[in-house]
């Protein structure tokens, strides 16, 4: 782990001012840790679009105050770039291109010509085409770079107190539609509607999948009994925005 700090110390002793897109979540909170711990001048954006909930936007803003940083948040209508509305199997490539393309173009007008990102060591990029962008436009991924796994960075994060050592791993709402579904914007509010609302009963790390005009629901093993057990007042939370609901019976890994 020595050699791993070290390595990610020695980035930010070589690039002392950089733009980080930041998400809120495990890895782009302990990268805005790290780096302001080293000295390192780094700016969080947010690129708020209609694929993420309100309540991600709100504990980004709330982590980055913690950390003693001001969050810069950049409104973008994702939509309207029909390689994303389409929904195609390599959609995440499209919607990176267009997210980090205009973080860095207020970046650049902020006085900053490095963008980083949270990639980590346990991240796959032959599997994610959104790597493929990210490496296109010659965004640096610093816990990448220094072999920090994920495992490494929620130990890391646990140890400097952060509350996200633990927090879930989280995909974005377009992750719910089925690919080759177009993207409209009331199916994205249908799915933050009923995950909020799962939410609010306990169930922290869930999904709610689109199955047709039915939700599929993705709950983890050790909180399938409870869902069953608190079935009506599910179904009440949910049927008004879905013809069906159904249990996931595999689960979450």
């Amino acid at each position: 782990m020595k050699e791993k700090l070290a390595r990610l110390n020695a980035f930010f002793a070589a690039h002392p001012k950089a733009a980080l897109a930041y998400s809120g979540g495990v890895d782009s909170v302990y990268l805005l840790y790290a780096g302001k711990a080293a000295g390192c001048d780094v700016r969080p954006y947010f690129v708020q679009t209609p694929f993420q909930p309100q309540s991600e936007i709100k504990d980004a803003r709330e982590l980055a105050a913690q950390i003693g940083v001001a969050l810069q948040i950049i409104e973008e209508d994702i939509l309207c770039h029909h390689q994303v509305r389409e929904n195609p199997e390599n959609r995440c490539y499209f919607c990176k291109r267009a997210l980090f393309s205009r973080l860095m173009e207020e970046a650049k007008q902020d006085g900053y010509q490095l963008v980083m990102d949270g990639s980590n060591a346990s991240d796959d990029a032959s599997d994610r085409p959104g790597m493929r962008a990210l490496a296109e436009l010659q965004v640096r991924s610093p816990l990448r770079e220094a072999g920090l796994t994920k495992a490494d960075i929620r130990a890391l994060s646990k140890e400097a107190g952060l509350r996200t050592w633990d927090k879930p791993a989280y995909a974005c709402l377009a992750t719910r539609i089925p690919t080759g579904r177009v993207i409209e914007p009331e199916l994205l509010q249908k799915v933050e509607r009923a995950e909020s609302a799962l939410h609010e009963l306990d169930f922290l790390d869930i999904r709610v999948r689109l199955y047709g005009e039915a939700a599929r629901l993705q709950f983890q093993a050790k909180d399938m009994a409870r869902a069953i057990e608190m079935r009506e007042q599910i179904l009440r939370l949910l049927r008004d925005d879905f013809e069906g609901v159904f249990l996931d019976l595999q689960g979450r890994a």
